[in-house]
């Protein structure tokens, strides 16, 4: 392990998740994440004596739960982590150990490089975007993004509450990505189209953008057919709510500076919109789906009620052009 995993690990057991002395946290993950599993797992046992580390074999898919056992452990836990190559975020597994009182932050398809790079932040500073960016709108009764790149997108949260991903996970039943920086919605309906120029899995950084349609909440066009088939695998256990326009998430966090082909560390980059397809039940919605695929927008201008929303933002490398 190296130092800078090692100083990772400790930033988000310590300032992250402010895990003490007597409290028992569960850290979950898999055979392919099994050196950042066992690198958070050591920096909570210099913490607590009731640390365990639990590794299972890769989901199929975001959005799988984790085998029964891991489920009930995360559920009697304090504080869970888990740094799984598929996302445990929008499970019921995960829903379940926050509403039973558990600190919990996922890791999806974390690496050491995106690890390292996403929690070298200064976490106060995300909060405080995410706070400002909230305030634009938390009230708006319609949000429209549109991007030079095609997208044209409006959507009605409804009833539905803005939540935030600020990376401070101090309170019982808190639960945040690592790394962080987003606010986020599930919103009660949709139309229009959105265009992913930036990263979704499972292409990394797109070479070419990916086209989506989008009519009375649901996703009803795909132009990418790797994408479209796991949106079809989650058809055949769901029907239409696989394609359900999940999440409309806005990046807050100043401290990514370039988009590296990570969904975990692309959508929090500061001045990026990123729109989810699938499970929306974790997040406030009422859609419950094995799949959640999140696409990355670049350059976004975002509206509240038509007001210009002020993004939080940094200085990026241009792009080469094609």
């Amino acid at each position: 392990m190296t130092d800078a995993l090692r100083e990772a690990a400790e930033t988000a057991i310590h300032q992250c998740m402010a895990l003490e002395a007597g409290e028992s946290c569960v850290v979950v993950t898999d055979d392919e994440r099994l050196l950042i599993g066992e690198a958070l797992y050591e920096a909570a046992r210099d913490v607590t004596d009731d640390a365990v580390l639990l590794r299972y074999p890769p989901g199929e898919q975001h959005g799988t739960e984790p085998p029964a056992p891991v489920a009930a452990a995360m559920a009697d836990a304090d504080v869970v982590l888990a740094p799984t190559t598929k996302s445990l975020s929008h499970t019921r597994a995960r829903k379940r150990a926050c509403d039973a009182g558990a600190r919990a932050a996922t890791l999806p398809g974390i690496t050491e490089d995106v690890m390292i790079a996403g929690l070298d932040a200064d976490y106060e500073a995300i909060a405080r975007c995410c706070r400002e960016v909230l305030a634009q709108v938390a009230d708006a009764d319609e949000v429209r993004i549109t991007t030079d790149a095609g997208t044209d997108l409006t959507v009605v949260p409804g009833d539905r509450e803005w939540l935030t991903d600020t990376g401070m996970v101090h309170d019982a039943g808190d639960f945040s990505n690592l790394p962080a920086g987003e606010v986020f919605v599930s919103p009660e309906t949709a139309n229009g189209t959105y265009v992913v120029d930036g990263t979704m899995m499972p292409h990394g950084l797109v070479e070419e953008p990916l086209r989506f349609e989008v009519e009375a909440g649901y996703v009803t066009h795909i132009s990418d057919d790797a994408v479209r088939e796991q949106v079809e695998t989650g058809r055949e256990a769901v029907g239409r709510d696989a394609a359900n326009l999940a999440e409309l998430g806005l990046g807050t966090n100043v401290g990514v500076t370039e988009l590296v082909g990570s969904v975990l560390l692309d959508e929090k980059a500061a001045g990026t919109v990123h729109v989810a397809i699938g499970d929306d039940a974790s997040i406030g919605g009422d859609v419950e789906a094995p799949l959640h695929l999140d696409g990355i927008i670049r350059e976004p201008t975002v509206y509240a009620d038509g007001e210009v929303v002020d993004l939080p933002s940094v200085e990026r490398p241009e792009r080469e052009q094609s």
